[in-house]
């Protein structure tokens, strides 16, 4: 066995810090929708300037050039819709930094491991560890090609960081390269164009506590009404006071309502944004807003009543009931979820298994849920898995990230703690000393289940090791029989045991040879002459 690396101690996952609801805006006339599209249009055409203006200013970004675009935008829209804006193209762009590192951390690593293979003779076996040298002549020398071209990319890649620049693309580049496959997508040119300028709109306004229902820009009243500040240039097409649009819908929040209701009746901040679903022709408002930090609950608070180890796999999520000792109760449980489809039927999938989860939680009287931190960045590398393409399409499949928000924004609300644990090691410990006792005439115990009684022992903090029977006052098996024995039922399970073959002896099977049954010449050769027993074996042949 290899050396191991340092088990992390499990922890208490922080709850979420915000929470955003969705509703349909329904009932729009013409004139809201067009009203709506030209406010979407003006201010997306600024907001894409101003994030042009931030990448060009890149590390040299200062608070004195932050008000000069300000006071820029104040002209042509308001000073509110100002800030929304330059606080979108700062956000925007921090998330293009992070991604950059992100691809340079992805970049080095691809290098490394061609590296370490390169360096290898061709042919030569890896191990469970490391991978082993290229198959052929031909593949060292193309991975040597491509070793040279993911250099260039990081030598870009990390001039770029230095100098501040960032790629982005506003709408999306995924949305930009589909134009260039259109019959791929289904998609004709103009529906393609109106779903592109659809992305690139902006139509959403922080909130300010203080202000009347929570926010200046975009109003909902607590009955519903919705009102839009209109920008200087679009002020003429006001239907209210103080250059507002009301519009003719009328909204219903069904999640999280009362508590939405309850803020906007306290004039406390909250976000909004508008925005249209072209491929339903359906405008949605979604408001958003920041929760207080609540304290953390102790791991031990939170384990008093035993924790619910949860195994994540690309197609279900397998459970096991622990109790506060560390031992399984019950049967295990699996909660299936289909990740294929559009990512709203992957969002609705996770949250429909985290659901039935939460419920079983309460019905066990459960207050803790143990998960494991995975972080696949860095396993869905193309270099390390090099042919496994259905190995890194299941791990690239695994939802780790929207799992991980779902699971704490569900657990926070419903009272549960989410304990999360070092993977390592875990399926394959787990395997190795749960699943076959875990395994009966009518239960099969498959891995996953074994690794979640793992993840939930890990929690408590208890050694994944079984502890294994101590042994009877005397060997006879009448006081029970010990762990790994045969069973009380079994004929003969009192007469000597069949010889295990050793390293010298592998060719000869279990009960077989010239020493079967006879347990002094098997395990004692050192005893008097008088326990053992002598024979000729047979003589060699020579010429």
């Amino acid at each position: 066995m290899g050396e191991l690396r340092g088990i992390a101690a499990p922890f208490v996952a922080p709850g979420p810090s915000g929470v955003a609801v969705r509703t349909r805006l329904r009932q729009l006339t013409p004139g809201d929708e067009k009203v709506l599209r030209l406010v979407g249009a003006h201010l997306g055409s600024l907001a894409s300037k101003d994030l042009k203006a931030r990448c060009r200013d890149g590390l040299e970004h200062c608070g004195q050039a932050w008000a000069v675009r300000k006071r820029e935008l104040t002209a042509l829209s308001s000073s509110r819709w100002a800030g929304s804006i330059t606080k979108a193209s700062h956000d925007q762009w921090a998330l293009a930094r992070r991604g950059q590192l992100a691809h340079i951390h992805n970049l080095e690593a691809g290098i490394r491991t061609i590296e370490d293979r390169l360096s290898l003779p061709v042919g030569r076996k890896g191990t469970g560890k490391a991978p082993g040298g290229y198959r052929s002549r031909r593949e060292w020398h193309a991975k040597s090609r491509r070793l040279r071209v993911l250099q260039d990319r990081l030598a870009a890649a990390r001039a770029d960081r230095e100098a501040g620049i960032v790629h982005v693309v506003r709408g999306g580049r995924r949305l930009a390269r589909t134009r260039h496959h259109l019959d791929a997508a289904q998609l004709t040119e103009s529906a393609w164009r109106g779903r592109w300028e659809a992305e690139r709109w902006f139509c959403q306004a922080d909130g300010e506590s203080g202000k009347r229902h929570g926010n200046e820009t975009i109003r909902v009243s607590p009955e519903g009404e919705v009102s839009i500040k209109l920008p200087v240039p679009l002020a003429h097409l006001a239907n209210a006071p103080q250059g507002r649009y009301v519009l003719a819908s009328r909204v219903v929040f069904a999640h999280r309502g009362t508590e939405w209701a309850d803020r906007v009746a306290a004039h406390r901040a909250i976000a909004y944004r508008i925005h249209l679903d072209t491929g339903r022709d359906r405008w949605y408002l979604t408001a958003s807003w920041q929760l207080p930090p609540t304290p953390t609950l102790p791991s031990e608070a939170a384990l008093a009543h035993g924790v619910i180890g949860v195994d994540m796999n690309a197609g279900h999520l397998a459970a096991w009931h622990l109790d506060p000792h560390g031992n399984p109760t019950g049967s295990p449980r699996r909660f299936f979820y289909d990740l294929t489809g559009t990512a709203q039927h992957r969002d609705a999938q996770i949250r429909h298994a985290l659901t039935r989860l939460m419920h079983w939680a309460h019905t066990c009287d459960v207050r803790a849920i143990a998960v494991e931190d995975l972080d696949l960045a860095a396993e869905k590398t193309r270099e390390k898995h090099g042919r496994r393409t259905r190995f890194r399409q299941l791990i690239s499949g695994m939802p780790t990230g929207k799992l991980r928000a779902r699971l704490a924004s569900m657990a926070d609300a419903t009272g549960i703690a989410v304990i999360a644990v070092d993977p390592a090691y875990t399926s394959r410990w787990g395997a190795q000393h749960w699943q076959k006792p875990l395994t009966t005439t009518t239960r099969k115990t498959i891995r996953h289940d074994a690794a979640a009684v793992a993840i939930g022992r890990r929690a408590q903090q208890h050694p994944i090791r079984r502890r294994t029977t101590p042994p009877p006052a005397h060997r006879s098996d009448a006081v029970g029989h010990r762990t790994v024995q045969a069973g009380p039922s079994v004929p003969g399970r009192e007469e000597p045991r069949p010889r295990i073959p050793g390293p010298r002896t592998r060719s000869v099977g279990a009960g077989r040879g010239a020493n079967a049954g006879n347990q002094n010449a098997q395990h004692r050769p050192g005893r008097s002459a008088e326990h053992e027993t002598w024979q000729q074996d047979s003589l060699p042949l020579s010429l």
